[in-house]
């Protein structure tokens, strides 16, 4: 069976961008850059918004408040370009020409429930708010990871991340310290009916 992780690179406050800010917020360094290379194979789940995002970046659209790309970029979109993604989505039309990226039509809860029960492997969704707050509330995400940069976005901050969720119980399974100021943080989540009505043992 397949395992879903939801990942985020975040601002402090929870934002997934901020206007003007460059990929990464900029504060990428050598240990967190190396560890993104170590990582499994995986196939991306993602929604429309973000294909049509992601794919442009692909076709040499650059950010905006940038000039061009810097390197780390770069070799990112790189990355993505060659992966397996899968794009759930109703509004766009086939052929989607970023390479190695399928559409789907269907209920992305219910395809994404039939893809981990097909076989083993590693699902992993790339932004997607919506899409990813539609997994977890379905019960689907095995773990979720957040990576958060030093900074904190209030007045430029976009794409408010926690927004809509449901209340989560999340027990930690993993925690790191990138290059001095990144902090990775996984967790195994568990989808709330109602607050704990006891103090946690």
């Amino acid at each position: 069976m397949s395992e879903l992780l939801v990942d985020f690179i975040t601002s402090l406050d929870g934002c997934a961008s901020g206007e003007g800010w460059p990929g990464f917020w900029g504060l990428e360094g050598p240990e967190y850059l190396a560890w993104l290379g170590e990582q499994p194979e995986a196939t991306y789940l993602m929604g429309a918004n973000t294909y049509r995002l992601m794919s442009g970046f692909a076709a040499g659209e650059v950010p905006k408040g940038q000039d061009e790309f810097r390197p780390e970029e770069e070799a990112s979109v790189d990355e993505l370009t060659q992966a397996s993604k899968v794009v759930f989505s109703s509004s766009l039309e086939e052929p989607l020409m970023w390479a190695n990226s399928t559409l789907v039509r269907d209920d992305a809860v219910e395809a994404v429930r039939a893809m981990k029960s097909g076989g083993p492997g590693l699902l992993s969704t790339i932004g997607s708010l919506s899409l990813c707050r539609s997994l977890l509330r379905a019960g689907l995400v095995d773990r979720f990871r957040v990576v958060m940069f030093p900074v904190i976005t209030g007045a430029t901050g976009e794409e408010r991340i926690y927004d809509g969720y449901p209340d989560v119980a999340l027990e930690m399974i993993e925690h790191r310290t990138f290059d001095g100021r990144i902090q990775l943080v996984e967790y195994k989540p568990r989808v709330l009916e109602h607050p704990p009505l006891g103090t946690p043992a």
